[in-house]
């Protein structure tokens, strides 16, 4: 059709014909064209619009057009489809994640661990228990009543109806989430037994952990009835003093079983649930504000969740308004005291055996929660003879807190240590002197030599140096003598048991000459390091102090002594010491006994050095000490008597007891007693003479308790001598025969340098190499002895531990003397 006609006719109506930029027109009038008209010309120009009214739109509908910031708002009807649309979507993804969501068919380890029991020897007698125990109830009828309400009341009162989760600590604690808050807890009962005790459940504070929780909450809701919920949950909550769950609180705090508690008791150990460990520590500074206003809120909830039952109960315990008006209606706990766990003798045993599963590969943690039975080497009787001894001993010669006294017994057949005394009470005092402190071994040392000249093929019939040694000029090393004539040639029996310095300083020096090992004294050292005694140590000295490393410069501890020995006593062989037999899990044995026989010497080579230590208690250093049936041994004493020893054995037991005396002195000089069992502050400790020789107070402590120890075990006979070997005469056999003398004298005082002068005072001379002018300096560097103190579990989080859940190491005394002569 033309485009110049104007209209068309349509079901016999005239319309508008459609112009070429396909608009349609409205006719004329309010709101229409302007005077142009169709196909005119307005103010628009040709065929263009006239000025628009208020009211002009391009919409069919005649609506208004909306300009400005109206034109953003969206259609009421695409707000109300987009809203469902979005809330159909959460819904669906609540749902699928919802399905998605199993509960978790593993449990924690802290729900189920369980801590691990040490017992004495026999496998019955327990020593104390590391971690906590733990003792599920297997039956929701066994916990009264009025304990389950107490709990409910304290935790979540709405329980027993509840689909598992609080809709409304849901709704607070999605607000705090929204606004950047910490999650807040508002967990159920059901949400927290899932939290404590399925494993994929984290404890962070999350949205999403939450998330997840409810709704593995929901579905435990309706899966299991709400009496295993209860249940499970009272056995795995904690409470506080290390107790999880309901029965071993109760024996934590009120040393009862949870049947035993009436509704007081219950009540407040309902109200530690909401933070038990900040109960705990405010408890043990004597605050129990916090805990009384828990207590009161758990009473009087239950007197609203059953106001027939529990009406009563605040008027009954001094409650009003959910406030405790008289304390003294406050439930009475049991004591707490770390003696509980540590205290005593049994904190020295508990802690050498976690060390030593350490070492082993089992660590603190895993033995608090691993649920073990640890049956250790000790034997109950002899661990209260060892102290019985060592105080009796201590008592009748009125020594002081300054004098320290280490005792170790260890069958020589197997390495187990039977008993030892390393202290009264570990909580006072946590240094095991029997283990941890290292001494100078002193003529103790001399049977390692004894034994290398035996095993090397020569004869117990040999005569060694007297009056001096051969050479007299020893490598690297200080002339070394004796105090007294002992002649110019002795047999080594007589060298023994006199124990005469340059006979075994001698001795040492042939085997390496003969050897091609000059200086280095191979044979010695390896036979000392082979029966047990430290490698690190032993290579040190032999650097430091050359053919000293004969007569004792060595450090050593009891425990070693002890088991060094058993190379005599064992026919040569030597298993390594030992405080754990066994560890059990059930009746499957996780760790075994560590007993590995190492040949050391030859049993001729034992049996003839037995010989010559027989002669110790017979004739020698020791006479008249004796205990009434075979035994070997030797004596030892450090200069000024510093340190003092006695290692001796029969058959079936080796005994070592180490002593020394340490005093407190400032820098400037000045003593100062201790204080609790240590140096003050600002204070260090220094050995000081003893007063004694080994044959002294050592050997009496020895004898004491070997007498206790033997008097139910059969007489055993030592091997008899072999008289193997051939005869080694470093000087020709003597004409006279030397007058015995009561003790071995160490070499004069500054016969051996220091180790490290690089702390010595300047104006200790003796420290500094310028000779021995205050008979007290001998304090050596790495000298700790005496300020270890502990108060606790050693491994908490270790650690052992103690925690340990382990507690730190101690810091032994054992610095080298400047003045390291040894003898006796």
């Amino acid at each position: 059709m033309p485009s110049g006609d104007p209209r068309r006719r349509i079901g016999g109506e005239e319309t508008q014909a459609m112009p070429a930029d396909g608009r349609r027109r409205r006719g004329d009038g309010p709101g229409g064209r302007g005077p142009g008209g169709p196909g005119g010309s307005g103010p628009d120009g040709p065929g263009g619009r006239g000025p628009r009214g208020p009211r002009d739109s391009d919409d069919d509908d005649g609506k208004p057009r909306r300009t400005g910031w109206k034109r953003f708002i969206p259609n009421w009807k695409i707000v109300v489809a987009g809203f469902t649309i979005l809330v159909a979507g959460v819904f669906g993804m609540i749902a699928v994640a919802y399905a998605n969501t199993p509960i978790p068919k593993g449990t924690q380890a802290d729900a189920i661990a369980q801590g691990s029991v040490i017992y004495y020897r026999d496998g019955k007698t327990p020593i104390g228990r590391v971690g906590q125990s733990r003792v599920n109830i297997d039956d929701i009828n066994k916990i009264p009543r009025h304990v389950q309400d107490a709990v409910i009341a304290a935790e979540n009162r709405s329980f027993r109806d509840d689909s598992g989760i609080s809709f409304k600590g849901l709704m607070r604690s999605v607000w705090m989430t929204v606004t950047g808050e910490q999650v807040q807890g508002a967990s159920t009962i059901t949400q927290q037994m899932a939290r404590n005790y399925y494993d994929g459940l984290s404890r962070e504070v999350s949205a999403q952990r939450k998330i997840k929780e409810i709704f593995i909450a929901i579905k435990l809701n309706k899966e299991m009835k709400k009496e295993d919920i209860l249940l499970q949950y009272l056995n795995t909550v904690p409470f506080g003093r290390g107790a999880n769950g309901i029965e071993a609180a109760a024996r934590a705090f009120f040393k009862k079983h949870v049947w035993e508690l009436n509704e007081a008791q219950a009540a407040y150990l309902a109200g530690r649930i909401q933070s038990p460990t900040t109960f705990d520590v405010l408890e043990k500074e004597g605050k129990f504000a916090a805990t009384q206003e828990r207590f009161a809120y758990v009473i009087d909830g239950m007197a609203q969740l059953d106001p027939a039952k529990y009406g009563g109960l605040p008027a009954k315990y001094g409650v009003q308004g959910a406030k405790l008006v008289d304390a003294k209606k406050f439930p009475k706990l049991a004591k707490q005291s770390d003696k509980d766990t540590l205290g005593g003798l049994k904190g020295y045993m508990i802690i050498q055996v976690m060390e030593e599963l350490k070492q082993g590969g089992l660590s603190p943690d895993q033995v608090r929660s691993g649920g073990y039975k640890i049956t250790s080497t000790f034997d109950k009787r002899l661990m209260s003879a060892a102290q019985k001894a060592v105080k009796d001993r201590m008592r009748a010669g009125a020594l002081s807190k300054e004098f320290h006294a280490g005792l170790a017994a260890v069958d020589p057949r197997n390495g187990r240590v039977l008993a030892f005394y390393g202290g009264d009470d570990y909580v006072t005092r946590n240094l095991n002197e029997a283990f941890d402190a290292k001494k100078q071994a002193a003529s103790a040392f001399k049977p390692y030599v004894l034994a290398a000249w035996l095993d090397s093929g020569r004869s117990l019939t040999s005569f060694v140096p007297g009056n001096k040694t051969v050479p007299e000029e020893l490598p690297g090393t200080k002339p070394i003598g004796n105090s007294h004539n002992v002649g110019a040639a002795i047999d080594l029996v007589t060298a023994t048991a006199q124990s005469v310095n340059t006979a075994f300083a001698s001795m040492g020096y042939e085997l390496d000459e003969k050897s091609g090992t000059v200086g280095e004294l191979s044979a010695v050292k390896q036979v000392a390091i082979d029966a047990g005694l430290d490698k690190g140590r032993m290579e040190q000295d032999v650097r430091d102090h050359k053919y000293a490393f004969t007569i004792g410069s060595a450090l050593v501890t009891p425990v070693e002594q002890a088991a060094g020995y058993s190379i005599f006593a064992n026919a040569g062989k030597h298993v390594d010491y030992h405080v754990v037999q066994e560890v059990k899990r059930g009746k499957l044995v996780v760790v075994p006994e560590q007993a590995t026989v190492k040949n050391v010497i030859s049993p001729e080579a034992a049996a003839d050095a037995t010989v010559a230590m027989e002669e110790v208690l017979k004739t020698g250093t020791a006479r008249g000490k004796g205990i009434g049936r075979p035994a070997a041994g030797k004596t030892g004493t450090n200069n000024d008597e510093k340190e003092a020893w006695f290692v001796g054995y029969t058959p079936q037991l080796v005994t070592a007891v180490g002593m020394y005396h340490e005093q407190c002195y400032t820098k400037s000089g000045k003593r100062v007693p201790l204080k609790n069992l240590a140096c003050p502050e600002k204070a260090q400790p220094k050995e000081v003479s003893l007063g004694f020789e080994g044959a002294g107070p050592p050997t009496d402590i020895w004898r004491a308790f070997m007498l206790e120890a033997m008097k139910d075990e059969k007489v055993e006979q030592f091997p008899p001598r072999s008289s193997t070997g051939q005869p080694d005469n470093i000087v020709p056999s003597p004409t006279p025969t030397p007058t015995p003398t009561p003790e071995d004298e160490f070499p004069l005082d500054g016969m051996f340098p220091p180790d490290n002068t690089d702390n010595c005072d300047p104006m200790d001379l003796s420290c500094n190499g310028m000779g021995d002018l205050d008979p007290g300096n001998g304090h050596g560097n790495g000298n700790g002895h005496g300020n270890g103190r502990g108060n606790g579990d050693p491994w908490g989080d270790n650690g052992f531990g103690q925690s340990p859940a382990m507690a730190p190491a101690p810091s032994p005394s054992g610095g080298r003397r400047t003045t390291t002569g040894t003898g006796k």
